[in-house]
């Protein structure tokens, strides 16, 4: 509709809002939304790559995915919430790569949840593992790369022990469902695996934010109030989309976004809180935005795709309602930072384009808890005693977040 007259795209948009509305619950009982997802045996295979493996398997929708090792014998599994692998397993029994001695997949012992194992016939540990979708279709892709390890690293990371208690996730867990009262939160950290983030001497933003993300999920649940996800629980490389991806697959209530940048120029310092907008609040916003989006770069993901009308049109329905929802999220989180005595930016409140934030159905912010380019602020991040301040501080933003938005949302309800 470029160039139309601007009255008239408006009374456009109107109608194809009005006509989408109208076909979600035909297009969901065609699509079969919420239903088992399958796997799409043209898109999956197992192949040598480099001295390792990869594995990509493609489903006909997104669910949330764990990734684990077992010793004895040695094996990688992949589970998820429900997928019907039909016999395609069976199938690459005579194509399986050097290092996969075979290919099964049934029911985990986890109600809910199938089971991918793969047994070795040498020590092989995930390297990356993530999940991708496409907006058009609904399809997903998840990437795991195998890579050899030796014999006594692949013991020490497996987890056979746990296997009788259920596996533990090296990617976001994804509870769906557990509506009792309690808040889901997904926390993000930000960067990982082949993309550090801000380096200052022997220290990335990866694993501070890391460090900082677990800290916090534990804070949350103490509170008995929150059920907390993360986005990566270990030096791994998450797509940006896969992290909007794990965080709806979480059911999530909000997503935080968490970082601790450093600018080449200029100067920052003290924490900041970010919301959407395509356009940048200030340039060293914009700055920062271009360089979170350049991770994805390193994978080969163009984040640059167009959405059609009817996509176009429904993400800004959804926007409506979540666009202040957000803000008054970033200013529960200032409002409790400042209630802490703790360091805020000059302008506290900021506005860009991050990618991690186009969630159109998810109040989500990012946030800079400090910026590893300022002295003071690096000597705070790396402060066990400053990082239980900023965290108890955000625990009260968020809950008071969650009660202002659950009596909001009761009153528009009425």
């Amino acid at each position: 509709m470029t160039g139309t007259n601007p009255v008239r795209r408006a009374a456009v948009t109107r109608v194809l809002a009005s006509l989408v509305l109208c076909l979600l619950p035909i297009v969901a009982q065609a699509q079969g939304f919420g239903a088992l997802s399958r796997l799409l045996p043209e898109n999956s295979r197992i192949v040598a790559s480099g001295d390792g493996v990869s594995v990509t398997l493609g489903l006909s929708q997104p669910v949330p995915f764990r990734v684990f090792t077992l010793a004895d014998p040695a094996r990688v599994v992949v589970d998820f919430r429900e997928v019907a692998f039909g016999d395609w397993p069976e199938a690459q029994a005579d194509a399986l790569p050097p290092g996969i001695a075979s290919l099964a997949a049934g029911p985990a012992r986890e109600a809910g949840w199938t089971r991918l194992v793969l047994t070795l016939t040498a020590p092989l540990a995930p390297r990356t593992a993530a999940m991708t979708t496409d907006p058009a279709s609904g399809m997903a892709q998840v990437a795991v790369t195998l890579a050899p390890v030796a014999e006594d690293e692949f013991r020490a990371g497996a987890a056979a022990l746990r296997e009788a208690a259920g596996p533990a996730p090296t990617v976001a867990e994804a509870p769906r469902g557990a509506r009792d009262g309690r808040v889901t939160v997904v926390l993000d950290p930000g960067h990982g695996g082949v993309d550090p983030g801000a380096v200052r001497g022997d220290h990335t933003e990866a694993d501070l934010v890391l460090t900082f993300a677990r800290e916090l999920r534990d804070a949350l649940r103490r509170t008995g109030r929150v059920e907390v996800v993360l986005t990566r629980d270990s030096d791994m490389f998450v797509p940006l989309p896969t992290r909007v991806t794990l965080a709806r697959a979480a059911d999530a209530d909000l997503l935080v976004s968490l970082h601790a940048d450093a600018l080449a120029e200029g100067v920052a310092r003290g924490a900041t809180v970010y919301t959407l907008s395509e356009t940048a609040s200030d340039a060293a916003a914009e700055a920062l935005a271009e360089q979170h989006d350049r991770a994805d770069l390193l994978q080969g993901i163009d984040l640059h795709g167009a959405d059609d009308v009817v996509a176009g049109v429904l993400m800004d329905l959804a926007r409506l309602e979540t666009a202040p929802r957000s803000r008054a999220l970033a200013e529960a989180l200032v409002a409790g930072i400042a209630e802490g005595e703790l360091r805020l930016h000059s302008r506290p409140l900021g506005e860009a384009g991050f990618t991690v934030l186009r969630a159109a159905d998810i109040p989500s912010v990012l946030l800079e808890i400090g910026f590893m380019s300022d002295e003071r602020d690096l000597r705070n991040i790396l402060d066990a005693d400053w990082r239980a301040q900023m965290q108890a501080a955000l625990v009260e933003g968020i809950l008071g977040w969650a009660d202002a938005d659950a009596a909001r949302m009761s009153l528009v309800r009425q």
